[in-house]
């Protein structure tokens, strides 16, 4: 009685056996976990990189009854390298959860910016509420003459020489406000030149 017990449990293991999920040939086999996994890294592939940057963090806490309750908030600056860049601020009560949310609203309000090769197209001074930033076109080699919050901005949309300064206030939402705010300003400079040229002949 013994031995036709064990019968069945030691066929029921091998590749013919009804359970032969431990051989290739059974259901549970490697064959259809193939195709699972090239689907998976077909579609991380069709997805679009982005370079994402933290600029900044801040923590507010709330006092309430039986203690302290923190939420954080993130400026997170997303762009392609190509000329694309935009900017979020994710609100949440944990930093993942803000960081992750800056970046969907960053990815959302991605713009085009107006670019010569490496730089920018013109010279371009902005200004939000207390902080001014000026931004000038460099020639190649120069590098990234900018700092904080502004070379975070430039190097996310692919912006490898330009010169830049930063006046009055030095808040992190004002400069990335104050940044983003002069890149959409950026024009062609020869569309603009023909436009003048149709004012004047009209």
């Amino acid at each position: 009685m013994v031995q036709a017990q064990q019968g069945p449990r030691r066929g029921g293991g091998g590749p013919g056996g009804p359970r032969g999920g431990g051989g290739p040939g059974g259901p549970r086999g490697d064959q259809n976990r193939g195709p699972r996994r090239d689907r998976r890294r077909g579609e991380e592939d069709d997805t679009p990189e982005f370079i994402e940057k933290v600029v900044f963090i801040n923590r507010v806490a709330k006092v309430v009854k039986g203690g302290r309750r923190f939420s954080f908030t993130a400026i997170v600056v997303v762009g392609d390298g190509h000329g694309r860049v935009g900017f979020g601020m994710g609100r949440a009560n944990e930093v993942p959860e803000a960081i992750r949310k800056g970046g969907v609203i960053a990815r959302r309000e991605m713009f085009k910016v107006q670019m010569n090769g490496t730089t920018i197209s013109h010279d371009v001074v902005t200004q939000f509420k207390a902080t001014s930033v000026l931004m000038r076109p460099a020639s190649a080699g120069t590098g990234m003459i900018a700092g904080g919050a502004v070379r975070a901005v430039l190097e996310a949309a692919g912006v490898t020489d330009v010169l830049s300064k930063t006046y009055g206030s030095r808040n992190a939402v004002n400069v990335v406000r104050a940044t983003i705010d002069g890149l959409r300003k950026l024009r062609d400079p020869q569309q603009v030149r023909n436009e003048r040229l149709a004012l004047a002949r009209a």
